[in-house]
């Protein structure tokens, strides 16, 4: 049932549609197709309502219709990727030039990530994950964890660069290597 007897559709657009013009901007650039960003933010919206009865008044609305859209762009991405597939194959003659790639993912999967995070150390990791996944201020960190707020800015810049170590070695399994930086001043070419 989508309604129920307690929630106010006041009380939804209040809390969910400030947010709109933020997640139909990030789902139009991740997209690249305003028509698909929109079908996408609408089932953003579609979902938050269904279960907005779970959704606790006076936390972080942003964040979990974020959470949202995220989860229905994985799930678009896969019916795209589906429906480019199909569409490789309507015109017969096309198959005659169509080049097998090799099986190189496309991207890094969540096991490979959550792996990576695994190997940073505990110190690092819990600053990593509150502020990066759950969207703490260094404030609210330092508070939850009674620490300096010095200590806390340094954990998670350390915890950042162990992970991005990580996922570098990650990423050249998988075929992916850095773009060359530019030389810095006073370095030759």
């Amino acid at each position: 049932m989508f309604f129920h007897p307690k929630l106010r559709v006041e009380d939804f657009e209040a809390a969910a549609m400030p947010h709109f013009p933020d997640l139909f901007r990030t789902a139009r650039l991740l997209a690249q197709d305003s028509t698909e960003a929109e079908d996408l933010v609408q089932e953003v919206y579609l979902e938050a309502w269904k279960s907005f009865h779970r959704f606790q008044t006076g936390t972080n609305c942003r964040a979990w219709l974020f959470k949202i859209l995220f989860h229905r762009l994985h799930h678009f991405r896969r019916r795209w990727a589906k429906a480019a597939k199909v569409d490789a194959f309507e015109n017969p003659e096309d198959q005659d030039s169509l080049i097998a790639e090799t099986p190189v993912p496309q991207e890094i999967r969540d096991e490979d990530v959550l792996q990576a995070l695994g190997r940073v150390p505990i110190e690092f990791r819990e600053v990593v994950l509150l502020a990066d996944v759950q969207e703490f201020s260094y404030k609210e960190i330092a508070e939850s964890m009674k620490l300096p707020l010095g200590t806390v800015m340094s954990r998670l810049s350390r915890g950042r660069r162990l992970l991005r170590q990580e996922l570098a070695g990650v990423a050249h399994l998988f075929g992916i290597t850095p773009a060359k930086a530019p030389p810095r001043a006073g370095e030759s070419a």
